[in-house]
């Protein structure tokens, strides 16, 4: 697989990473074995970045990671691991963040100690805290460094500014968003930012929550999917209105000798040389169409059959609801 580096100084990688939420139950049922099948097919497929956090499935995710490197002592030289914290319950169940310096080490720990690792590779504020200033919640980031808990600092879901003050308190490898050929307000200054100032893109929910596939989730299992029965882009009239637009992408991708997953990979690998989509699955064939992105070439004719399928702005709904909102930095 083509490589790419974790920032401008950071580590090599494979161009395409997996997406660990996959290893809870967000999208459907998993257990242990399934997800140790996903990381077999992730070394051999070169995929090489994985990428995890506290949150899904409290702590699943990180456990079905560290368990398996524990039956394979060499794995943990071949991946580079990235997790994540800060997202809360206050008393009343409702989410909030905490960017405190106590906070983000106290679940690091539990978050090395569920992988069985000493020391991450990347750790990101899954959320921006309000009651810090971005220096603030990277210079508490920067400590876990200089402790040799994690050997670079992340960002989650913030806008461009946020990451521009960050930097000016301790070096940001990376910036996670949504970012697809469903949703692209990241192209309104955080692809261009991430870019001048050295920083990953690293992108998540590259396939749009399956949408951009040739088998997106079906619509009788949508209700039992607590996250997708509240979208706005899996709630009625909007999924019928996406699943016609997107008949079209999905034979542009047969004509063009692919898969839609492995197409909607393509085009964001052609975004720049400092993308890195992080698709996850609970299908080691899936898997295997999301990666074969990393191996087409796409030309501006191709590109230009793109925008005309599924030009800026063409999915019905926002992509998250007012609820699922709460956190993620709205910059345009």
């Amino acid at each position: 697989m083509e490589k790419r580096n974790l920032g401008v100084n950071g580590p090599e990688i494979g161009a395409i990473g997996f997406g660990a939420m996959s290893f809870s139950d967000m999208y459907g049922p998993t257990n242990e074995t399934e997800s140790h099948a996903i990381l077999d097919a992730c070394r051999d497929l070169g995929v090489t970045h994985l990428d995890t956090a506290n949150v899904y499935g409290m702590g699943k995710s990180e456990n079905a990671i560290g368990t398996y490197l524990k039956a394979n002592p060499g794995a943990r030289r071949e991946f580079i691991i990235a997790t994540k914290a800060s997202i809360t319950r206050d008393p009343d169940g409702n989410r909030s963040f905490d960017n405190s310096a106590e906070h983000l080490e106290a679940e690091l720990d539990k978050s090395l100690k569920r992988l069985g690792v000493e020391c991450v590779d990347l750790f990101y504020a899954h959320r921006r805290d309000p009651r810090f200033t971005p220096e603030e919640t990277a210079a508490n980031l920067g400590r876990l460094v200089q402790k040799g808990k994690t050997r670079a600092i992340g960002l989650s879901e913030v806008a461009p500014s946020t990451l521009r003050r960050a930097l000016k308190a301790f070096p940001i490898t990376a910036v996670q968003s949504e970012y697809s050929l469903s949703t692209r307000f990241a192209d309104l200054g955080l692809v261009q930012a991430c870019a001048e100032l050295g920083v990953a893109l690293v992108a998540f929910s590259p396939v749009g929550r399956s949408l951009l596939t040739d088998h997106p989730i079906p619509r009788e299992r949508i209700p039992s999917l607590p996250f997708l029965a509240d979208n706005p882009r899996f709630m009625e009239p909007n999924l019928t209105e996406n699943l016609n637009i997107l008949e079209g992408f999905r034979n542009l991708a047969a004509e063009m000798g692919t898969t839609a997953a492995g197409l909607a990979n393509a085009w964001l690998l052609s975004r720049g040389s400092h993308v890195i989509p992080i698709p996850g699955t609970r299908s080691v064939n899936h898997l295997r169409e999301c990666i074969s992105g990393a191996s087409l070439s796409l030309t501006e004719a191709d590109l230009d059959r793109l925008e005309t399928a599924l030009p800026v702005g063409w999915a019905h709904g926002d992509r998250y609801s007012d609820a699922q909102w709460i956190g993620p930095e709205r910059y345009c």
